[in-house]
């Protein structure tokens, strides 16, 4: 088995070869005259920024409706606005010129706090070692004693210099501390490091090799001669003006001999009434893992023709009706089926639900590949009619019909301001909601594509169930917060 000093040495490869960049740059004789002290001490290294979120449904919990907490920074460090990521500076450490690593410590002091739930977290000196590819950080809960150096996130080994985008896993102790089990194993946010401020770094005339500055330049392979080359012989042959000896027996614009035996029907016409259709939405991934976690302890139900994908999954509503126009390129489709969303069980109204929403009559209505995504809202017993939930961008503003079939995928969903309100502010205007999948049949007897779903009432459950947060690849865990419901 590896030693941890294997370990070590693996993970700042990437390191490895941006310095050789550098070193080519200083000269081999140079870097063999570097003295050995200065290896072993490190490069002194100054003037960075570490920005990472945590992970962004842990921060929608905190300033939701339910927690109704706030952030708080200080000493150095910042939020982005929109309760966007936090971002801590003056980072200040070593570059390791044999081990080609880095040891930063940031400035900087988060605090996340609510009355209603009861907690209050304090995180600070956060510190990123790309040797063993852990960030940690000093914690206090509650006021109690402040524990040093905790492990909080595991992060990817940069690829490069660059330091940017880093995929990061939140460890056990972040989840303890974050008030949800659920958490531990969850992918966070991801971490970005940058230079903000140049290092004062030994003179390469001294011997020494710096840290990267730059991302080492990539050669590209050359374009195969096959695609510079003109088309081959078989091919121009076959793209010339006048029709090929089959296409000529056939009687050219006549119905092929394989239409006529078959005895398929006309296509469907350009336009028209809509004969079914199926729409399958998720609303937000985040959303369904609150309400079923360990927080809201909640369920979700379907009914009236709508059903929920296993495993806490996307929705889907079925028997569309509407109108199509593929020449115009517009869709309108009104689908069937109701999905409750229940939780924070005595937290509401004379002892009810805290959270209690229903939406039904979904509407999906799309020009040039734009449009909106409407539905019936109804919250703790009061129903607003036809709310704009999302504004829709297809990824092509063209309809094609494939046996009689239109299919959209991954229609990107923005939350709007009416759904907004509708979720009692959970989430801010211009939130990125789940895709809309939509499908709908022309003609009577086309086949829709199947759908992975389950019937009845899909999706109910709590925390610990088969529809809980916090699953073990890091899905989900969407919905644990700092401190308790009690």
């Amino acid at each position: 088995p590896a030693t941890t000093g294997d370990r070590s040495r693996r993970r700042p490869l990437a390191f490895a070869a941006a310095v050789a960049t550098a070193a080519a740059a200083i000269g081999a004789a140079s870097l063999a005259a570097a003295p050995t002290t200065a290896a072993a001490g490190g490069i002194p290294l100054k003037g960075y920024e570490l920005t990472w979120g945590i992970k962004e449904t842990y921060r929608s919990y905190v300033t939701g409706p339910y927690a109704k907490g706030t952030f708080t920074t200080a000493d150095g460090a910042s939020q982005a606005a929109g309760n966007g990521a936090f971002t801590f500076t003056d980072g200040q450490g070593a570059y390791d010129s044999t081990s080609h690593t880095v040891h930063l410590a940031f400035k900087g002091t988060l605090t996340a706090e609510s009355g209603a739930h009861h907690f209050k977290r304090v995180l600070s000196d956060f510190q990123y070692d790309s040797a063993t590819g852990v960030l940690t950080a000093d914690l206090t809960a509650d006021g109690g004693e402040t524990r040093q150096d905790v492990p909080f996130a595991k992060v990817a080994a940069p690829t490069g210099a660059d330091m940017s985008g880093l995929a990061t896993t939140l460890t056990a102790e972040a989840g303890a501390f974050l008030g949800s089990d659920t958490y531990a194993g969850a992918a966070g946010d991801p971490l970005s490091v940058v230079q903000t401020k140049a290092s004062s770094s030994p003179s390469p005339s001294t011997g020494t090799s710096q840290p990267p500055t730059s991302q080492p330049p990539t050669s590209q392979p050359p374009t195969s001669p096959s695609a510079s080359t003109s088309a081959s012989p078989s091919a121009s042959a076959s793209t010339g003006g006048s029709p090929s000896p089959s296409a000529s027996a056939t009687g050219g614009a006549s119905p092929s001999p394989s239409a006529t035996a078959t005895g398929s029907a006309a296509p469907a016409p350009a336009q028209g009434d809509i004969a079914d259709g199926r729409l399958t939405w998720g609303l937000k991934e985040s959303f369904r893992a609150y309400v079923v976690g360990p927080i809201a302890k909640g369920a979700i139900t379907t009914s009236g023709g709508a059903s929920q994908a296993a495993g806490n999954g996307a929705f889907t509503f079925t028997d569309a009706t509407g109108a199509y126009d593929t020449e115009a390129g517009t869709l309108t489709a009104a689908v069937k089926g109701s999905v409750n969303f229940k939780g924070h069980k005595g937290e509401g109204e004379n002892g009810g639900y805290g959270l209690d929403l229903t939406l039904t009559h979904l509407k999906a209505a799309l020009s040039g590949g734009s449009g909106t995504l409407t539905a019936d809202v109804t919250s703790l017993g009061v129903t607003t009619k036809a709310v704009v939930l999302a504004d829709l961008k297809a990824p092509s503003g063209d309809l094609t019909a494939k046996d009689d079939v239109i299919t959209l995928d991954k229609v990107a969903a923005t939350l709007t301001e009416a759904g907004a309100k509708a979720f009692s502010g959970f989430y801010a205007k211009g939130t990125a909601l789940d895709p809309v999948s939509l499908s709908v049949a022309l003609a009577d007897g086309a086949d829709l594509p199947s759908g992975d779903r389950t019937s009845g009432t899909g999706g109910t459950g709590s925390a610990g169930g088969s529809g809980s947060a916090g699953a073990s690849d890091g899905t989900g865990s969407d919905a644990g917060g700092a401190g308790s419901t009690t």
